[in-house]
């Protein structure tokens, strides 16, 4: 039987010289530095920064939403001393809408603390100002919907309550 020798290095690189062996071993170095270059470090760099831009996304998103949340605990509070609001709730809100110019105003009560009203046309500015007095004094509402009329007033249905009930 013969022997068949197999070569272990092929025969192109056996045909080479001491420096071109050199230079294609750096050159395969360079080769495979670049390779880690782009398929591994760069990948994970980007990776990282946007990482980092999400990081502070969600830390904005967090501050804004405690501030907002401190907002609304303080909007919930009443301020120290402040008088409950006068049962029932209907007659009181006829007395603060007068009071504040609307005419309008429609009461519906709904129990001792609850009340629906209706204006069919009031300025914006007015009544939200309104409004706003009413929540500082204790009223709660629950909802509201407000129209834009033709003549720039709102037409607006709310169910206000009794902050303390």
């Amino acid at each position: 039987m013969a022997k068949v020798a197999i070569p272990t290095r092929p025969a192109w690189w056996e045909a080479r010289s001491a420096r071109e062996k050199r230079l294609l071993l750096v050159m395969a170095a360079l080769l495979a530095l670049l390779l880690v270059w782009l398929l591994i470090i760069r990948p994970l760099n980007d990776a990282r920064a946007n990482a980092e831009q999400r990081l502070d996304a969600a830390v904005a998103e967090l501050g804004k939403a405690r501030a907002d949340a401190a907002a609304l605990r303080q909007l919930g509070a009443r301020p120290a001393g402040a008088q409950p609001v006068p049962r029932p709730l209907d007659g009181f809100l006829m007395q603060a809408g007068g009071e504040a110019g609307f005419g309008n105003l429609n009461v519906i009560a709904d129990g001792a603390a609850r009340a629906t009203i209706s204006v069919a046309s009031a300025r914006p500015q007015a009544f939200f100002g309104w409004l706003s007095q009413l929540e500082r004094r204790g009223v709660v509402v629950e909802s509201m919907s407000a129209r834009v009329n033709a003549d720039q007033t709102i037409a607006v249905e709310a169910v206000l309550r009794a902050g303390d009930s």
